[in-house]
């Protein structure tokens, strides 16, 4: 299908399309990730990354920064940096703001909170003493009185077979006990899916039109997505569906004014040659999408792209409905004048982008 002309074009240029809100440069082996934002009850900005690769403390203690703006996203400063934070959702809940995540890669699950919009934070609560945890900044949804995440678990041994579960907590309660937190059963990647996907991984939980829970989970190595439903304390798998980018990951938020489900995502499209045999690590092309039962997805536009796949990338972007438009934070491989991104998935930028008037 045709796609309408994108508000940004992100062609051959010195600098990446959007706000630079913070640049880390590739000769560092500290690679900018876990991209997350939120916007504060006085209309204030919050965004956080993380940092992975060889040259950081991703498998020990990882780094996490907090930045803020109060301009809608014209400049930035950061007003934090600490360790034991990784793969990290913010969260605006009851007037205070917290970041949920892991302390490091297959970590312990953890929690801390700022009571001053991200200038300061508390020391961070462990949730849970085992380790092997991983996640995204992936959504928070309430239902039934509750808080709901999706997470997964990640058996000792080479990447992937994560088993997918969803956390929760009364929306009353005290975020940074552990006691208020409840996980359902753990869920491995479905026999009944093979041939189609090897593993899954970074859920959503969303609230399905009959009022269903569900977690919404990226499929790798395809271009689909897949369905599970939360039943009591366990997860069942629904079915896989066609979803442009889905081997990538993505959030999903519902608008009441549309009544329709939105999300940004990485579609591999055909005209890359890697498309075929990797879809995963086509990154280069940020789309948004629309539906309205989760079941099938529209491409509504173009909202990034540039024509190289391999060294660039607008991926793992979160974003926040804010009025008539969203607000985005990404982590962008593009060009700088130390070399640029070694490759698509490591990027060297976090990056701010608004997108105007999504409904239209």
């Amino acid at each position: 299908m045709s796609l309408a002309v994108p508000f940004l074009l992100a062609l051959a240029a010195a600098a990446p399309p959007g706000v630079v809100i913070d640049h880390h440069p590739a000769a560092t082996k500290q690679y900018i990730g876990s991209p997350s934002i939120a916007i504060l009850p006085d209309g204030a900005y919050v965004a956080s990354h993380d940092f992975f690769g060889k040259g950081s403390t991703q498998s020990t203690s990882a780094v996490t920064r907090v930045f803020r703006s109060t301009d809608r996203g014209k400049t930035w400063t950061r007003t934090s940096e600490f360790n034991d934070q990784f793969w990290s959702s913010l969260l605006v809940h009851r007037g205070q703001l917290y970041l949920m995540g892991t302390t490091y890669e297959y970590g312990r699950i953890v929690i801390r909170k700022s009571s001053d919009g991200g200038v300061t934070w508390s020391a961070p609560a462990m949730l849970t003493e085992d380790t092997g945890y991983h996640t995204a900044t992936v959504p928070f949804v309430e239902k039934d009185g509750r808080l709901w995440r999706g997470m997964e678990y990640h058996p000792a041994g080479k990447w992937g077979f994560f088993q997918a579960f969803v956390m929760s907590a009364p929306v009353d309660a005290d975020l940074m006990d552990p006691k208020s937190w409840t996980m359902t059963e753990r869920l491995p990647y479905p026999a009944d899916a093979a041939g189609a996907g090897e593993h899954w991984l970074e859920g959503n939980a969303v609230v399905d039109r009959d009022g269903t829970l569900l977690d919404i989970l990226r499929v790798h190595n395809i271009e689909k997505a897949a369905i599970t439903r939360v039943r009591g304390n366990r997860l069942e798998f629904e079915r896989l569906i066609d979803f442009p980018g889905g081997a990538k990951k993505f959030t999903i938020r519902y608008d009441r004014k549309s009544k329709r489900y939105w999300t940004l995502s990485n579609p591999a499209l055909k005209e890359y040659a890697m498309s075929a045999k990797d879809p995963a690590s086509v990154r280069n092309t940020l789309v948004l999408m629309s539906s309205k039962n989760l079941r099938k997805w529209k491409m509504e536009r173009t909202m990034l792209s540039h024509p190289d796949p391999v060294k660039h990338a607008f991926q793992y972007v979160d974003w926040q409905f804010d009025g008539e438009d969203l607000v985005v934070a990404s982590r962008t491989a593009f060009d700088d004048d130390e070399g640029g991104a070694p490759r698509g998935h490591d990027a060297n930028y976090l990056t701010f982008h608004r997108v105007e008037r999504f409904r239209k």
